[in-house]
């Protein structure tokens, strides 16, 4: 693998090694010895190498096309077919610097597999995220990542201004089942990876600041969005190591103690208290929110009355038996602690707490121990 200490190749020599393969690495510091030697070692390259920021254009000749051509060059004098696939950009559809030694370096390729027949696959990028990528240098979400992780400033030239990405996962997946092919394929050498994610520069900014600002808030993204899900994975990869933790906002009374853990507008809210023994939570019903209930330390019972006949049902909750328990809306519910300790429940709704709306009624299950009464299981 050229480029292995690269951002893409950092992550594929993590998948192959963990996959069984071996992975012979060469890197800048290595010299040409090296990569004769690894020429004939090799049952397949990965030519992951090159440059986007040399310099001076000079850089772009020499790390892209001409390290390319010496590459293949060193494969034709081990005189063995062995598979090359090489990662280029869309740049090289375009007449720039870099485009120009990205398409040199796909013609060296070609032509190394015109010569020995050899398979190839050429595979044209547009920009790569994901982590262990490198700010000011891989891509603009890289620095925007970093940046307003660290509240520093960044740059927006054109907010419409529209990009395209793929993730660096979806390489690797991609790469990985190249690698366990018993044979390859010598018909075809231009490849494409797909999903191809679209999105404009303004929208990439606010998305991005958006998980800034709602870490300390408990606020996650909707991860339904493939791209959401793998920019906010991208995001929290560029956390500070030494601030990875946040304070809670914990409310206590008499009771305990209550916060909330995580909430997202797309699947409602979790959060977590503490129940001294012999205190009751609740005593109300919902119209629409529903929960469900997860005693993780201690006992208790949870108790429901339908609002409308007065039925009570009981169910006993400990954590020797973790169970979850649904709570319907129209049943006026509560949790008591019957524990001699104090009780750890997680609690989730399907919708985040909106004081305007709150959709929660005060309502006692038992009055004074009265109403028919059944135990739940």
């Amino acid at each position: 693998m050229t480029g292995a200490g690269g951002f893409i190749g950092r992550n594929l020599c993590v998948a192959l090694r963990r996959s069984g393969f071996e992975v012979l690495e060469f890197n800048r510091s290595h010299t040409a010895d090296r990569l004769r030697e690894l020429a004939t070692r090799a049952e397949l390259v990965f030519h992951l190498a090159g440059v986007n920021r040399p310099k001076d254009e000079k850089g772009f000749v020499q790390d892209n096309a001409n390290f390319t051509r010496e590459l293949c060059e060193c494969l034709a004098a081990a005189d063995r077919t062995t598979p090359v696939v090489m990662t280029s950009s869309i740049q090289a559809e375009l007449d720039n610097p870099y485009g120009r030694s990205k398409k040199a370096a796909e013609d060296a390729v070609l032509d190394y597999h015109k010569a020995s027949g050899a398979p190839v696959y050429i595979y044209r990028f547009p920009n790569v995220f994901g982590k262990w990528s490198q700010a000011d240098y891989n891509t603009v979400v890289a620095t925007y990542c970093h940046n307003i992780n660290r509240g520093l400033p960044v740059t927006i030239s054109n907010r419409a201004q529209p990009l395209r990405f793929v993730y660096v996962d979806d390489i690797v997946r991609a790469f990985l089942e190249i690698a366990s092919r018993p044979e390859h394929d010598p018909a075809t050498s231009r490849y494409e990876l797909q999903p191809v994610y679209s999105i404009t520069l303004g929208e990439l900014h606010d998305l991005i600041l958006s998980f800034h600002d709602g870490r300390e808030k408990s606020l996650i993204p909707d991860l339904c969005n493939r791209l959401t899900k793998y920019l906010y994975s991208t995001y929290v990869s560029f956390c500070d190591t030494g601030k990875l933790d946040y304070p809670v906002a914990l409310k206590t009374d008499d009771r305990g103690w209550l916060f909330e853990l995580v909430k997202s507008p797309h699947a409602g809210q979790i959060f977590v208290s503490q129940t001294r023994p012999g205190i009751t939570r609740g005593n109300h019903y919902h119209d629409t929110k529903i929960e469900k209930f997860c005693v993780v330390q201690g006992e208790g019972i949870i108790r429901f009355r339908h609002i409308l006949n007065g039925e009570i049902i009981e169910y006993p909750v400990n954590d020797r038996a973790i169970r979850i328990v649904d709570i319907p809306p129209g049943y006026s519910h509560s949790i008591e602690n019957v524990g001699a300790g104090d009780m750890i429940t997680l609690f989730w709704a399907n919708e985040i707490f909106d004081p305007r709306r709150p959709d929660t009624y005060s309502a006692k299950v038992r009055d004074g121990d009265s109403g028919n009464r059944k135990a739940g299981r």
